[in-house]
């Protein structure tokens, strides 16, 4: 691979169903900023499993490595600023990195609610 990723948690063999069977995971995090944007209107409909898109925002006034994280086109939030730096790097030279919802919680603390992975697709 010619970009390589440090943050290697884990290679997974055998994924759900859309994903391809095997993947690196490279960040597992909760979703930041969720209260914020359109997660609430379409809670009911997500589900652990479901597939999110990362989409780079190099021009956000807020954050230079913003990376915004998307659900069936409705924006959910963004990755951790603490975070974000490295996916942001990733993304700028063309890594394939994709993520998928892995928790939900209907807890009362909003930066506990949606829980993601990203990984290297390998195939």
């Amino acid at each position: 691979m010619k970009h390589a990723l440090p943050l290697l948690c884990g290679l997974l063999v055998g994924a759900a169903a859309g994903e391809p069977a095997l993947h690196i995971v490279v960040q597992q995090s909760a979703l930041a900023g969720f209260r914020h944007y359109e997660g609430r209107s379409v809670w009911d409909e997500m589900k652990p499993g479901d597939s999110v898109a990362l989409v780079r925002e190099a021009d956000n006034a807020h954050d230079r490595h913003a990376v915004r994280v998307e659900w069936r086109g409705h924006m959910l939030g963004y990755v951790p600023r603490r975070e974000n730096a490295h996916l942001a790097r990733q993304l700028d030279r063309g890594v394939p990195l994709a993520g998928r919802i892995t928790r939900l919680d209907k807890a009362r603390n909003g930066r506990n609610r949606v829980s993601y992975e990203i990984y290297v697709p390998l195939e």
